[in-house]
Parts: structure tokens; C-alpha cells; sequence
């Protein structure tokens, strides 16, 4: 059995995770649960799946979960709730499927115990990547990509010398207003944003996959995960959502990995690798696999894509400075206090005046939340 922590174990890669966990056979074993603050979502899973040790972030809603939790089972609360599960459990592998810069010092605390780090936030890498990297080469630990375009990239590269790849090209659905214009994106609604045609994500991904903002942000992952420099990392958009990356080498070749629009697959790879292991899900069909087209994506509509490739040339704490600057204007837009087309401006505007803080982790963090007020600033200067 490979033993397995689960870190937001309530949300969509939580869920999905655990379902695979049910399936017959799967060979997987829960023994560390974490989430935020659904206290009986978490006590649900906890009675069906019997951890040794669970984790809630928000104080109040762990004292409401403690009493419904199943005998033997420990209890980390707190905002260093996920830290401690990760420190204390015994674990194989840890699917790490929570969203948000809070997730950087669970990955950090996963890999100085060496484990293998199935990783789903994307923000751990954006923010700090090259520390990242850096702790998984110094304690043998393995970081295995969860997001399906980077797991694409992984699941290529078997095999391959690296230098031998003459580009990556990060495939992008183009999001709900794909085609559109700039002048057709003034007035674009929090629900409209939130219409993804291809997957079903969490609101902040989804208005990042609407903005473009998204596949920023997996362009600095790409340069730290791969150590690919800009000029080999390429975005193109691929509205069918089913060939999750590609690679070129050198003599033309072009490698690509493709599956239906379903974040199972890479979730169910991460926790098996290196092996495969068996999973009912559809392979190729000729309906589904029947149209494949693609096409450059347009930056006078999108210009957050530009900011992903501007994080890699400045590098330090540009992209904690990003990442960050673009969770407080997606959470603006989603209340309603800005416009669509703001996001990005907003984005810009703070990473011009970021702080030029990266020596370590805690600089990472602190220009992270420099980063907020000064987005907060923009956002209250915009605001009706």
C-alpha cells in the first residue's frame, strides 16, 4: 500500500484524489487529511477513511470538528496546521492540492523530509521554485506535477535528454472569451468568467484561465520545474483541451500527451509514479479525438499572458510578487469592486514596484504580502 497525505483534501483535487483512493485496487492509503475551514466535510472524510492525523486550518472550525472526529485520529489546527501534518505523518507520497500562496511552506515542509511531492499548487513554484527545486535536489525528495500541462511535460521527458528539446509548447484552452475582442471584454461578469467550456475548477483558476493569468503563472512553473529558459517555453492555444503539452527536439520531432479534459489522469500518474497502474477512464475516441486545431494566442486581448514571461527574465520574487497581486484582483473582480480587464493592470502595476526580496523563503513570503497591500491600494483607487 503506498501510504498517502492529502492536503486540501475538501477541495476539487481533494475529492478527485480520494476517489481514485476508493477505487478497487488503488493501492492507496490515507493517512493525513488537511483542509481550510469545511470542518464537516473534513469529519466525513475522516470517518470514512480513518487518518491517523487530520488538520484544519481555521481555529473555530476545528473546535466544532474535534468531538466528530473518529477515535485514534490526531488533530493539528491552526494556520501551521498543514506544517505539522506534513512533519509528523508517515507518508510516501503527499498530494498537495491546496490553492493559495499558504501552500508554499507545506511543500516546503514535505520536501526537507524527502518525501515525493505530488503537486497541485501551483502557487508553491511561482512563488518560490528555485528554493523549491533547490530543497528536493539537497534531501532527495522528487516534485511530480499534478497540473495537467506540466505533468504532460513530465510524463514526455521520460526518457529524454532535456538538451535536446529545442521548445515546450504549453498548450491553453483560451478560456470562455476565447476569440474575442478587447473592446468585447469590457463588461465581462463574474459568471461569465466563470463558464470554463472544457474543466471544472475553483473560481480563482477559472478566472485565471479567462485572463490568461493561469497560463502565466505555468510558465514560471515550466522555467523552475524544467530549468527551461523563456526563448524554449511557448503558449498555444489548443481549444479542445485534449493534448495537454507538447515537446519539439531538436530533428522536429514533436511528442504530445493527450487525454480527455479530466484532472484524474494526472493525479492518478503522480500518485503512481514511476509505474502506471490501471484506471477507467477513456482513452482514445475517435469522437472526442476527432478535431484537434490550434492557434497563437492573441496578446492585445490577453496581456497577462506577457507577465509569466517577464516573472522569468526578472526572476527574485517577481512571481510571489505576481501570484500575489493577482489573487487580491481576482477576489476584487469576484465581488464585483473592479472590472475583468483590470486584473491584469493591476498585475503590472504591482510587479513594477515590487520590493526585489528572494534570499529565502520568508523574503519570498514577506514580498507576498507587500505585494497584497499594494494591490489592495490599486484595487481601492478603481473601486466605484
Amino acid at each position: 500500500m503506498t501510504r498517502l497525505l492529502l492536503l486540501g483534501s475538501t477541495g476539487s483535487i481533494g475529492t478527485q484524489t480520494l476517489d481514485l483512493v476508493r477505487s478497487p485496487g488503488s493501492g492507496l492509503e490515507v493517512v493525513g487529511l488537511a483542509a481550510g475551514s469545511s470542518w464537516e466535510a473534513l469529519a466525513a472524510q475522516a470517518r470514512e477513511f480513518r487518518p491517523a492525523f487530520v488538520a484544519l486550518a481555521d481555529l473555530e472550525a476545528a473546535e466544532r470538528l474535534a468531538p466528530e472526529l473518529p477515535r485514534g485520529t490526531t488533530l493539528f489546527s491552526g494556520p501551521d496546521a498543514a506544517c505539522q501534518l506534513a512533519r509528523e505523518a508517515d507518508y510516501r507520497v503527499c498530494m498537495h492540492g491546496m490553492v493559495g500562496a499558504r501552500g508554499v511552506l507545506p511543500s516546503v515542509a514535505v520536501l526537507e523530509r524527502g518525501k515525493s511531492l505530488a503537486l497541485a499548487n501551483k502557487e508553491s513554484l511561482v512563488v518560490a521554485g528555485e528554493l523549491l527545486m533547490q530543497l528536493a535536489a539537497e534531501h532527495g525528495a522528487e516534485i511530480i506535477p499534478v497540473d495537467s500541462e506540466h505533468s504532460a511535460i513530465f510524463q514526455c521527458l521520460r526518457g529524454e535528454d532535456l538538451g535536446r528539446v529545442r521548445r515546450v509548447l504549453l498548450t491553453a484552452s483560451g478560456g470562455p472569451f476565447r476569440g474575442r475582442s478587447a473592446s468585447e471584454l469590457a463588461g465581462v461578469t463574474p459568471a461569465m468568467a466563470l463558464e470554463h467550456p472544457n474543466w471544472d475548477m475553483g473560481p480563482r483558476i477559472t478566472v485565471g484561465s479567462a485572463t490568461l493569468m493561469n497560463k502565466a503563472l505555468e510558465v514560471i512553473e515550466v522555467h523552475h520545474l524544467f530549468g527551461l529558459e523563456r526563448e524554449r517555453i511557448e503558449v498555444v492555444v489548443h481549444p479542445q483541451s485534449l493534448v495537454h503539452s507538447m515537446l519539439e527536439f531538436i530533428d522536429g520531432s514533436v511528442l504530445c500527451q493527450m487525454g480527455p479534459p479530466d484532472m484524474r489522469g494526472p493525479i492518478h500518474y503522480a500518485l503512481h509514479h514511476p509505474d502506471r497502474a490501471p484506471l477507467a477512464m477513456t482513452g482514445f475516441d475517435l469522437t472526442l479525438f476527432s478535431e484537434l486545431t490550434f492557434e497563437a494566442p492573441d496578446p492585445g486581448c490577453f496581456p497577462a499572458l506577457d507577465l509569466g514571461f517577464r516573472c522569468v527574465d526578472e526572476g527574485a520574487d517577481s512571481g510571489s510578487v505576481l501570484n500575489a497581486a493577482d489573487e487580491v484582483a481576482v477576489e476584487a473582480f469576484l465581488g464585483e469592486r473592479i472590472d475583468f480587464q483590470d486584473i491584469p493592470r493591476i498585475n503590472a502595476a504591482v510587479l513594477d514596484r515590487r520590493p526585489g526580496l528572494s534570499a529565502s523563503i520568508e523574503e519570498l513570503l514577506e514580498a507576498d504580502s507587500h505585494a497584497r497591500a499594494l494591490a489592495q491600494g490599486e484595487v481601492a483607487a478603481l473601486a466605484p
